[in-house]
């Protein structure tokens, strides 16, 4: 009966001894998940702060581009309305000079060679 008995405890010890084995093995495997999960959270993290870095940063780019745009095009229309009053001042200053040569009976006036002066002859 002993000998029973001791194959016995020697059986039931044997099972207990692959339980903590098997609960051993079981609490690695779950750590390592959760470590490998803590990592895969912490690189996604750090991706979207990278992600949200560049975003901004294309933002700024963008923004400035948009107001080198905006300045372009108002010294365009600047340049344009200097221009059409530059005309303007020209063509009040030649409609002057015609009214008095038509009153004084002036000789005709060479607008563009003369800058707007009678012809000496």
């Amino acid at each position: 009966m002993l000998a029973v008995a001791a194959n016995s405890q020697a059986t039931q010890a044997a099972a207990e001894a692959e339980v903590q084995k098997q609960q051993a093995l079981t609490s690695e495997k779950v750590n390592f998940e959760q470590a490998k999960s803590q990592f895969e959270i912490q690189r996604m993290q750090t991706e979207a702060e990278i992600k949200r870095a560049l975003m901004a940063e294309e933002f700024k780019y963008q923004l400035q581009l948009e107001q080198m745009k905006t300045q372009r095009e108002t010294t365009k229309e600047q340049q344009i309305e200097d221009r059409k009053d530059k005309r303007t001042r020209i063509a009040g200053t030649q409609q002057s000079q015609m009214i008095d040569q038509r009153k004084n009976d002036l000789l005709p006036i060479d607008f563009e060679n003369q800058g707007g002066q009678a012809p000496v002859i």
